[in-house]
């Protein structure tokens, strides 16, 4: 449940990007303050990183999963990963309304709901105002997506396991949600995923806690590869000595997604009119969504210059708002790609920094054989003046998002191997960091609350 508002009905199905949480309220009281496994002095020695394999693509899937084993004994979740919400949830048997997965592969909570007077529930409610009429209530949390698609339920804890790069396998207990109400907007089908991995910078992020913990670095990143699939990693590990363009995040107490700006668009080069867009960047939105004067910009240039091309407008086509046809079917972006100009953000507070558009970054090619744009008009569809950087424009690049250094970096890079690795690892996603997704399942909790395990 993720990325912007679905507008066309061949899209496959409805997706989500928390960038306007529901302004909930929250009053801390005094919160008990969890027991820390790990001390100060061995935060260097944990200190790692953890990598996981993803699944998808822009089109015509147009999400990206991750898979999670949650629980013990473990159980495997299907995520969409989203970097412009920090809220991660499950679909949960509570019942289970809006759920889209059979009840045998929903999470069930046992006796390990986070009470409401918990630090974290504050964390997960944007106002003071917050009811919590005993120590003992439940946290209940709500959510509501950019499309006005929804999660409502409560929040746990419980163990989710992870193996690191410097060789140490851990299962802290986290904070997640157990959604139990989910709604979803529009005529398209509702994602066959189990929920959502948030992978923004508010506290209550399943990275944010990991950090507190002593485990990784506050940063994450992700490389989407336009084959499909690619990695998502926690800790800094897998960032490149050199190479990465490097901008400075926009701070604001109220949001927990990552933007940057100002921007100024480029064409072919060439500076245009459009300028100070201000940008987030969202792994949980297919497409990349301008207001719509940016937007219009770019139409008016693309079309421009492919007058006396051999292109004509597909009006034919529901894929998306502009496609084209060709004299015959296109295959792929290679056929089509010299027909189209680099597009470029430049960030004019740093000299020469861009981030670069080649067609492959803004154009897809629909089952129908045409190519159409991937850049789509935000305020048509209610996102008024935000501007969002979606998984089209976000393809082919590492991305990284370094909380701690608070900045955001980008270097084109081959998605579909892990960087950085042992030599002597072999295969695309070698063995110890990939091979299960970054986590175990089979070994005993190495935790500070007692498990059960034998």
């Amino acid at each position: 449940m993720k990325g912007i508002i679905a507008l066309h009905t061949l899209l496959p199905f409805l997706l989500f990007s928390a960038i306007l949480p529901l302004p909930f309220s929250a009053q801390p009281r005094n919160a008990k303050k969890p027991k820390t496994p790990y001390s100060d002095n061995n935060h260097h020695r944990l200190s790692s990183s953890a990598v996981f394999k993803l699944q998808g693509n822009v089109y015509p899937l147009g999400h990206y999963t991750v898979s999670l084993n949650i629980g013990y004994p473990p159980k495997l979740y299907d995520l969409d990963i989203d970097s412009g919400s920090d809220l991660t949830w499950v679909q949960c048997d509570a019942p289970c309304k809006g759920c889209t997965k059979p009840r045998d592969q929903l999470y069930k909570p046992n006796h390990n709901l986070v009470q409401c007077v918990d630090q974290l529930c504050s964390e997960v409610h944007l106002s003071m105002a917050y009811n919590c009429p005993s120590p003992d209530d439940p946290c209940d949390y709500e959510v509501e997506y950019a499309d006005h698609g929804s999660s409502l339920g409560v929040l746990v804890r419980d163990y989710i396991p992870f193996q690191f790069t410097n060789g140490s396998v851990v299962r802290p207990r986290v904070a997640f949600g157990c959604g139990y109400d989910q709604k979803y907007s529009g005529s398209n089908s509702p994602p066959a995923t189990s929920g959502v991995l948030g992978l923004g910078n508010g506290r209550a992020s399943i990275l944010s806690q990991l950090h507190s913990l002593g485990l990784i670095r506050n940063v994450v990143g992700h490389c989407l590869s336009a084959q499909g699939g690619g990695f998502l990693f926690f800790g800094d590990d897998f960032i490149p000595s050199s190479g990465i363009v490097w901008t400075s995040m926009l701070s604001s107490s109220s949001e927990k997604h990552y933007s940057s700006g100002p921007a100024e668009l480029v064409f072919n080069g060439k500076a245009t009119a459009v300028k100070g867009l201000e940008l987030i960047f969202d792994s949980g939105s297919s497409y990349t969504y301008f207001n719509s004067q940016a937007y219009q910009a770019v139409v008016d240039l693309v079309t421009k210059d492919l007058k006396g091309k051999q292109l004509k407008r597909a009006t034919d086509d529901p894929s998306l708002p502009i496609c084209w046809k060709g004299a015959k079917s296109f295959e792929s972006l290679s056929d089509v790609k010299k027909y189209f100009k680099p597009l470029a953000l430049s960030f004019k507070k740093i000299m020469n920094l861009q981030m670069h558009l080649p067609p492959e970054s803004y154009l897809i090619i629909t089952k129908h054989g045409n190519v159409c744009l991937g850049i789509l008009d935000g305020t048509e569809v209610g996102l008024e003046n935000l501007n969002i950087i979606g998984d089209i424009t976000l393809q082919d690049k590492m991305v990284i998002y370094d909380n701690e250094k608070q900045q955001i970096g980008w270097v084109s890079s081959n998605c579909d191997r892990l960087p950085n690795v042992d030599r002597d690892l072999e295969g695309d996603f070698p063995h110890p960091y990939a091979t299960n997704l970054g986590i175990f399942g089979d070994r005993c909790p190495a935790s500070y609350e007692e498990t059960g395990c034998e």
